[in-house]
């Protein structure tokens, strides 16, 4: 079953269930997919789905970040719902273990000495990692390697 699918069917799940907030999640889901297929004229195979949530948990942490720092903890409340139904769409992440290896052997395979060969070690990693890591933790890891 494709993602698009599983959505679709979650929605039915949620709505016979009477959750409300778990349907107003998968609704934005399926909006924000539709909103992309129709705007770029495509179908989204499971992995432009995938960053499509992708962009959506990224877009929800930095509203909780900023209604906490604004004080609202209902808000931070409803958004965090949200953002846990998100990130059961997500696969697995990787962890910390497998991140740093798969660095390093990104690194040992493109012989990245300096910053200057980053961008290659960098989109093999994402290659890799296929939407299971925060890029922006990569980033730093690879600057942090390749600075030394």
């Amino acid at each position: 079953m494709s993602l698009k699918e599983q959505l679709f069917e979650d929605m039915k799940t949620a709505m016979r269930a009477k959750d409300a907030s778990r349907l107003e999640s998968v609704r934005l889901m399926r909006a924000a997919i539709q909103r992309k297929e129709v705007d770029e004229r495509i179908e989204l195979d499971d992995a432009g789905v995938l960053a499509v949530i992708q962009k959506m948990v990224k877009q929800s942490q930095d509203s909780i970040q900023q209604f906490t720092d604004g004080e609202r903890p209902d808000l931070v409340e409803k958004e965090q719902s949200g953002l846990d139904v998100l990130q059961e769409y997500l696969p697995e992440p990787l962890a910390e273990s497998e991140l740093d290896s798969m660095i390093t052997d990104a690194i040992a395979k493109v012989g990245a000495t300096e910053m200057r060969d980053m961008g290659k070690v960098m989109g093999m990693v994402k290659q890799a990692a296929d939407g299971r890591a925060d890029m922006g933790v990569v980033s730093g890891k690879i600057k942090t390697l390749l600075s030394t």
